[in-house]
């Protein structure tokens, strides 16, 4: 049972350090219980401690690490039924499936295919994680050979699934250094596949015919040692499916149900009969709450929308994405190009930056740290206000590099230009257009 506020604190060092965030050792207790703060935070908890407090600390959603290399991942781990509430941790995992009958040749084909689905968004590289390998009834040896291939070949990690468990050996012998999950443990299975994965410290996916049918499977599988499970409450009905999710996420979060404590697996691939309507219900399922999300094949108008889906409610609502303060160079600009500045928010600089690019005028773009907040906001926040921005022109090193004295401010900051001009004697604070579309034209003219 998990420890109250009062019971974590009698085990914390009570130093008030602070170093963990928070002013004293009591609020990061009450943090603590209530899923806010990580053990970690707290540097100065001692061993013994720590083991009393690792159920306290855990959430109440195991996180699963899959795979190996560069895509190895994480799902799982989440505190709460609302984004708004915190924060979501782990994104959905998307995977598409590979039939183990399929040739090298075709095999080779759609490795290159998906490999390119990769996509910078924000500054982020979006792309998709997992490769399910199905057991089409052609033999362990084809089996081992598909899996093998795509572990050894790609950098995508895997999902096995078969219900032989002979196939499932040979798949493993081929594949297991990459830490694939194994599809799935079943109540005529439980015994052989939980021996597998515990023997090779593989995550083990179990499957039911219902969400109260998975919880003697589960707790099987957690007293024979084995801790990494995703859970799969078998339903191919999408109204059912949507229930179970929020079913199996309301009984871990709220009623503190270890047996459901895992992340899910959904197949969309199973519920449609194209890939359209695939798309509808896996953008369902990335909102509701899907820990992997299989897809019969990956395309690029399926794809795309499901991954920026997934970046918007997988960014932290407290915390908007920014880029670094600094000086960014657009198109090898000169001692005269001109000098334009805007907030740190994310999305404004890379709709400026690339309005800036399309002018094919170099310039020079002032980034501010506004704390993540857009230009409009920021200088009714106070955080992009003439004074600040006139100190960070002096201290930024962009007189090093312009010969010129003009800077160029976006146009929903005109208010701030009379301050920046006493702040920077002897420049020309230009108003700039409000919007980032009308650039080109603007830097042109100039």
């Amino acid at each position: 049972m998990a420890l109250t506020g009062i019971q974590i604190f009698k085990l914390l060092p009570k130093t008030n350090c602070k170093e963990c965030g928070v002013p004293t050792c009591l609020a990061f207790a009450m943090n603590l219980a209530s899923g806010k703060a990580e053990l970690d935070s707290c540097p100065y908890v001692s061993d013994e401690a720590k083991e009393q407090l690792a159920e306290a600390s855990a959430p109440p959603i195991r996180p699963v690490k899959l795979g190996k290399g560069v895509r190895q991942t994480t799902t799982g781990g989440e505190t709460v039924l609302f984004r708004h509430e915190k924060t979501f941790f782990n994104p959905t995992l998307f995977a598409a499936t590979i039939s183990s009958d399929i040739d090298a040749a075709e095999l080779d084909k759609a490795l290159k295919v998906y490999n390119a689905f990769q996509y910078e968004r924000v500054g982020l590289n979006l792309r998709p994680e997992l490769l399910v390998v199905k057991d089409a009834g052609s033999g362990a040896k084809s089996f081992a050979a598909v899996a093998g291939k795509i572990a050894k070949e790609s950098e995508f990690n895997l999902v096995l699934m078969t219900q032989d468990l002979d196939v499932m050996k040979a798949g493993v012998e081929a594949a297991g250094f990459k830490r694939p999950l194994l599809y799935a443990a079943t109540e005529g299975n439980v015994d052989d596949m939980g021996a597998l994965a515990k023997d090779n410290d593989l995550p083990l996916a179990v499957k039911a015919d219902s969400v109260e049918a998975l919880i003697p499977l589960t707790e099987k599988l957690t007293g024979m040692g084995i801790k990494d499970l995703v859970l799969d409450p078998g339903s191919r009905d999408i109204k059912q499916a949507l229930e179970d999710q929020v079913a199996i996420r309301r009984a871990a979060l709220k009623a503190s149900n270890k047996a459901l404590g895992f992340p899910t697996i959904t197949f969309p691939c199973e519920m449609a009969s194209n890939l359209d309507m695939e798309t509808l219900i896996a953008g369902m399922m990335v909102a509701k709450y899907g820990g992997i999300v299989v897809m019969s094949d990956f395309t690029t108008e399926s794809l795309f929308p499901l991954l920026l889906e997934r970046l918007n409610i997988y960014t932290d609502p407290q915390r908007p994405m920014t880029v670094t303060e600094g000086i960014f160079e657009i198109g090898n600009p000169d001692e005269n190009s001109p000098v334009l500045i805007t907030t740190n928010f994310a999305l404004t600089y890379f709709i400026v930056s690339g309005e800036i690019e399309a002018s094919k005028v170099p310039a020079w773009l002032l980034i501010k740290d506004s704390e993540g907040l857009s230009v409009l906001t920021a200088w009714a926040a106070g955080k992009f206000g003439g004074d600040d921005v006139g100190l960070f022109v002096k201290k930024s090193g962009i007189m090093d590099k312009v010969k010129h004295k003009e800077l160029i401010i976006p146009g929903y900051a005109a208010a701030i230009a009379g301050d920046i001009e006493e702040e920077l004697p002897g420049w020309t604070i230009t108003v700039g257009p409000r919007e980032a579309a009308h650039l080109p034209a603007f830097l042109k003219t100039k």
